[in-house]
C-alpha cells in the first residue's frame, strides 16, 4: 500500500508557528510533530511506501523524515516549484504510483483507519473516495430571510450540519487521465469534473476523532487533548 502526503503548503492560517516550521512539523504535545504521528499511523496500518509532496520549507521536512526507515517505510519526495493545488502534485507522480493509492493532507490528526479507506476505495469501483466527517457550523448572528425588502423569517444564531472532507482520499491512477502534469489541479476542480461526467466520488463516512491542524482552533484543541488521546491515536505504533 502506498500513500501520498501533501505537505507543500505555506500554512498561512497557523502563522506565526509556520514562519520557521513547515505546517506538518508543528508540534503536537511535547514530543511529536503531526507528520511523525501520521507516518507512524500509516506504518502501523500496513503502508510500506510513501511519497511526500514538499514545497515551502520542504528541505526541513526532508531532513526530519529522511528515507522513512525509522518507521519501516520507503519514503521519497516530489518537489513543487510553484503551488499545484491539492491534486496537481499527483499528475507529475502518476506513472510512479500504483493503480490505487491513498492521498492525504499532512496536517490531519485522526484515528481513521487509512488501510480501510484504501481497501473500500479499491472495492467501490469509484474514481475517487473522500473520507467525510460530520461538522456542525454555528452562525454567531441572527439570520434573516428576506423577500421583496421584507423580513419573512428569522432564526437566532442557527447551526447547520454538514459532511466535510477530512483531507484523506482514495484515488485511482486512471482518474488523473486527461489532466496535464505541471499545471495546478484543485480538489474542487476534480470533484466538479467527476460530477459533471456523472462519475461521482464515493463517500467514506467517519465518526471517530478528527481535527484539521491547519485551523488554529483545532490546533489548540489538539495540543490540549493530546495527552489523553495519545495512546488512542498511536495504538500499535
Amino acid at each position: 500500500m502506498h500513500a501520498v502526503i501533501l505537505a507543500g503548503g505555506k500554512g498561512v492560517r497557523l502563522r506565526p508557528y509556520t514562519t520557521a516550521l513547515p505546517k506538518p512539523l508543528v508540534p503536537i504535545g511535547d514530543q511529536h510533530a503531526i507528520l511523525e504521528i501520521v507516518l507512524r499511523q500509516l506504518s502501523t496500518a500496513g503502508f510500506t511506501g510513501c511519497t511526500i509532496a514538499i514545497g515551502h520549507l520542504g528541505e526541513i521536512i526532508r531532513a526530519y523524515v529522511g528515507d522513512g526507515s525509522q518507521w519501516g517505510m520507503s519514503i521519497d519526495y516530489a518537489t513543487e516549484d510553484s503551488p499545484l493545488g491539492t491534486m496537481g502534485p499527483l499528475l507529475t507522480l502518476r506513472d510512479k504510483l500504483p493503480e490505487h493509492f491513498l492521498v492525504m493532507n499532512g496536517d490531519v490528526l485522526t484515528d481513521l483507519d487509512y488501510a480501510d479507506v484504501l481497501h473500500r476505495h479499491q472495492n467501490s469501483g469509484a474514481p475517487l473516495t473522500i473520507a467525510t466527517y460530520a461538522r456542525k457550523v454555528r452562525i454567531d448572528f441572527g439570520v434573516l430571510t428576506t423577500a421583496a425588502r421584507r423580513v419573512v423569517a428569522f432564526t437566532e444564531k442557527p447551526s447547520m450540519d454538514y459532511r466535510v472532507s477530512m483531507g484523506v482520499y482514495g484515488v485511482s491512477r486512471a482518474t488523473l487521465d486527461g489532466y496535464t502534469a505541471g499545471l495546478p489541479l484543485g480538489f474542487d476542480e476534480l470533484v466538479l469534473d467527476l460530477l459533471a461526467a456523472e462519475n461521482p466520488p464515493h463517500a467514506y463516512e467517519f465518526e471517530g476523532y478528527w481535527l484539521d491542524i491547519g485551523r488554529p482552533d483545532d490546533y489548540d484543541r489538539a495540543n490540549a487533548e493530546f495527552t489523553t488521546q495519545k495512546s488512542f491515536l498511536l495504538k500499535g505504533a
